[in-house]
């Protein structure tokens, strides 16, 4: 919701709704950049070619008196109350969420306080029962989603920890499960692989291992895949085993999924794989506390 600084018919509009689809306030901000009056920075950054500074904001319209007036929790002329919350320096107006400014992060977080940590090394808020329990990535909240490329740290979506430490958006993170189970940074589980890694087990168990590839380990096994796959020039033979004999016909039809499987499971690591959340930011543009708690940023 938008209104020119000097526009006669703003009051009006503003009654008729107590702040917008992202936030509950009774105030408008008065853009430092182009003058003029909005909600809050994503309703801005929405209608505008160019980004609100929360930070630099000065100034605040009263939705009741449409009194401009420096920005602060209640109005000076009417005692409007603009927000349950108020931060003095993200200028976030908002009903009480149990947010919190956290120094560190430089934004506000959706709490409580009390529930969460801020990691030095991960440069993020976390729940306290991740506290010594998780994987520490230098300032990881600073990198983007690898999934949607969209910045995490100032993202309203909340976050998901992974076990290898990356986070990914969480819509971002229940669509990649649709098609997979593997951080797309370091292709290490995202999730406890246990069961399934069992199950497989159970079905190699049941099927006879051909006395060819007994005591074959996997590399000889690929070795002999690569050179059928090179060698395919008519009269090559190519062995089956260490003894140099030609291949059998047995050979021939054995399932690769026996070392499928033994790759598989070498390269995806799962540990006791839970998926942590990290809170979200209250408003858009902040992160949210991490841990199994969401947070929010203004």
């Amino acid at each position: 919701m938008a209104f020119s600084a000097l526009e006669d018919g703003a009051r009006g509009q503003a009654q008729r709704r107590r702040g917008c689809e992202h936030y509950d306030r009774g105030c408008l901000l008065k853009a430092p950049c182009c003058d003029k009056l909005y909600t809050c920075r994503l309703c801005h950054d929405n209608n505008e070619d160019h980004q609100l500074d929360r930070f630099k904001v000065k100034e605040v319209q009263c939705i009741n008196c449409e009194k401009i007036q420096h920005a602060q929790q209640t109005c000076e002329e009417c005692s409007t109350l603009f927000g349950e919350y108020y931060c003095s320096v993200c200028h976030l107006f908002d009903k009480d969420k149990k947010q919190y400014h956290c120094e560190n992060c430089g934004i506000c977080r959706i709490g409580p306080k009390e529930d969460f940590f801020h990691c030095l090394k991960c440069n993020l808020c976390l729940a306290m029962n991740l506290q010594g329990k998780h994987k520490c990535i230098e300032n990881v909240s600073r990198q983007n989603c690898p999934i949607c490329l969209e910045d995490i740290h100032t993202s309203r979506i909340a976050a998901q920890v992974l076990p290898c430490g990356h986070l990914l958006h969480r819509t971002c993170y229940e669509d990649m499960l649709k098609e997979g189970y593997r951080c797309p940074l370091c292709m290490r589980s995202a999730l406890d692989m246990s069961r399934s890694w069992r199950q497989r087990d159970d079905e190699v168990a049941q099927t006879p291992m051909p006395s060819e590839y007994q005591n074959m380990t996997v590399d000889d096994f690929l070795a002999i895949q690569w050179l059928r796959l090179c060698l395919p020039v008519q009269g090559v033979t190519v062995p089956s085993s260490a003894g140099g004999h030609e291949e059998s016909d047995t050979t021939k039809r054995l399932h690769f999924h026996f070392s499928f499987h033994a790759l598989e499971k070498e390269m995806a690591t799962h540990s006791s794989t839970l998926t942590w959340k990290i809170p979200c930011m209250e408003e858009p543009g902040g992160l949210p506390s991490v841990g199994s708690h969401r947070t929010g940023h203004d």
